[in-house]
């Protein structure tokens, strides 16, 4: 799932040398992404749009191998 998100993530900044993923959480698993403060905005969409595709993709894959995984991104 991490470098699912990776590579979704670089394909999608002017700056991927700068994002990185941290994973946490015992029960569900949690991907925190990180971007560089001026791609934010390529990363979250105009409403929220490429970030909710983002989570729902990762879900879907979780889903298939019977995890539970969610995506913060952190400023």
């Amino acid at each position: 799932m991490k470098e699912l998100l990776l590579y979704m993530a670089r394909n999608l900044v002017d700056n991927p040398d700068a994002v990185s993923v941290t994973e946490s959480g015992t029960d569900a698993t949690v991907l925190e992404l990180r971007v560089a403060p001026e791609d934010m905005g390529k990363v979250i969409g105009r409403q929220g749009r490429i970030a909710k595709e983002i989570r729902t993709i990762i879900k879907s894959v979780a889903q298939r191998t019977g995890q539970k995984v969610s995506v913060e991104i952190v400023d």
